[in-house]
């Protein structure tokens, strides 16, 4: 019996190794990582874009405002302010909830972020910000340097 049990053993064990059936494993501890880390990469810089088109929206909404609004003259006192143009580009509107959140992480309320140049000879003004994305580990692991996202938004000055 007992050498019935070690031939079964020395049997099972060469028809292990003999065939393939770890290389599926083998191929899978291989691939596996790549992968993650490719799918990782992917969703990381689909964030640098969302962010980028979140930026871009605040800064024709900021600009939008600014378009329309009335100067200042002796019958009338203009209710506009660059401040005012800052916050709807920050929250999408001028007068945000208490804890509302912001467009984009980390991009805001300080009010500091944005660059609002004046009407030129042509009748536009530029608006503009640069903004220091927020990445994840992975950048730091690959060795890739901060992202800054600048992005600029021109629009013509009509007032009312």
């Amino acid at each position: 019996m007992i050498a019935l049990r070690s031939f079964l053993r020395r049997s099972v064990a060469f028809a292990f190794w003999s065939k393939d059936d770890g290389a599926v494993i083998a191929e899978a501890l291989i691939a596996v990582p790549f992968v993650t880390l490719f799918a990782v990469g992917i969703l990381e810089f689909g964030n640098i874009l969302w962010e980028r088109m979140q930026i871009d929206a605040g800064l024709r909404d900021a600009g939008r405002y600014l378009s329309r609004c009335r100067p200042t003259s002796p019958t009338y006192t203009s209710t506009c302010s660059e401040s005012t143009a800052k916050t709807i580009a920050f929250y999408g509107t001028q007068s945000p909830a208490a804890g509302a959140t912001l467009r984009v992480p980390g991009w805001g309320p300080t009010l500091a972020d944005i660059t609002v140049n004046p009407v030129g000879a042509d009748g536009t003004f530029t608006i503009e910000t640069a903004h220091l994305y927020e990445t994840s580990p992975l950048f730091g692991w690959l060795g890739i340097d901060a992202i800054t996202i600048s992005a600029s938004h021109e629009e013509r000055y009509m007032g009312w």
